[in-house]
């Protein structure tokens, strides 16, 4: 039995990323037990996470106030809402912190929300993003149909498991189960696979096929499982890209946000997943984005004036692309 019971806001601040956005902070209305499923793939840490039995489950207020208060402790910067839990009907926390996130005038990207949990305004300042469930392959992204129908943007998050979801007549499932879902995006997700996160994922195949537990475990554990992952997932991002379907999660655009820095900082976190990007680079694009999102101030009117290179302290190229995509948003 899940037993539901009202905390204070539960906020964890700090710079993450989600699918190749960054993210500045995570706002939990449910605490990491939210959802029906047995078990579910967290796509910030990457692992499964799985139910207890007769767990008690935190409760955010259903209040805006408070939520916005533990929000003041996090960076400017997009944060992530979720996930949500069937009780969202009665208890109202993931709208109430939502909301607050949206009143600030933040970027927010909202992880499965129930359909009663889905704030205002929709567009542009919040992106769904739904999460993959084991199953059948046309109802692998709950929660979809609904968002789209609210008039949210969404894309759609799954873990790249080989001889799992990374299987190529999987792989196609889920690229049309999230193309006719009306999702914009998939992104294919790498597991963490340290000792946890390769038990995790052998106890989630196992609880979804007993019969194939055996074959599966001796793949994870003492095959080229975590080898085939790199270049598997570019595999995923070109049958994604067939079906028109980009590979990351468009970035939202808060209401206190420029428009030409959200542009920037997307631009530069799509380069930061390119294939072959080194970890230098990729640690400096990050940087990059952090600068710019904690800027408070329009870069693209700087970029106008000629400054734009005077005052970005990342060189001459990240420079000339941030500028280009400040340029498209004046």
């Amino acid at each position: 039995m899940i037993v539901f019971e009202s905390a204070a806001p539960s906020v964890r601040a700090g710079e993450f990323l989600l699918a190749g956005r960054r993210l500045a902070g995570r706002l939990y209305p449910y605490g990491a037990e939210a959802g029906a499923a047995a078990f579910r793939f967290d796509p910030v840490d990457r692992r499964f996470l799985f139910r207890r039995p007769d767990v008690t489950v935190p409760v955010g207020p259903s209040d805006l106030r408070p939520w916005s208060e533990a929000l003041a402790r996090v960076p400017p910067g997009p944060v992530l809402v979720g996930p949500c839990a069937a009780s969202e009907d009665v208890r109202g926390a993931f709208r109430a912190a939502a909301q607050a996130a949206l009143g600030q005038g933040r970027a927010v990207y909202l992880l499965d929300p129930e359909p009663s949990g889905l704030p205002e305004p929709a567009e542009p300042a919040a992106v769904v993003l739904c999460s993959w469930r084991a199953g059948r392959p046309e109802a692998a992204f709950p929660g979809l149909a609904a968002a789209r129908a609210a008039g949210f943007r969404c894309a759609a998050l799954f873990p790249y498991l080989p001889g799992w979801t990374g299987e190529p007549r999987a792989v196609e499932a889920l690229v049309g189960a999230c193309a006719s879902g009306g999702a914009g995006a998939l992104t294919a997700l790498a597991p963490s696979t340290d000792g946890e996160g390769r038990r995790g994922i052998v106890e989630a195949r196992s609880a979804v096929d007993p019969g194939e537990a055996e074959r599966f475990f001796e793949l994870v554990h003492h095959g080229d499982w975590a080898a085939r992952l790199p270049g598997s997932i570019g595999q995923v991002r070109e049958a994604a890209s067939r079906r028109g379907l980009a590979s990351l999660p468009p970035r939202p655009v808060g209401s206190r946000e420029p428009g030409g820095n959200a542009a920037a900082s997307a631009r530069l976190e799509e380069l930061a997943e390119l294939p072959g990007t080194g970890d230098h680079r990729i640690a400096l694009l990050h940087a990059a984005v952090r600068f710019i999102d904690e800027s408070g101030r329009d870069l693209a009117s700087v970029e106008r004036e000629g400054n734009f290179g005077r005052i970005f302290p990342f060189g001459e190229e990240l420079a000339r692309e941030a500028a280009s995509a400040l340029r498209q948003k004046r």
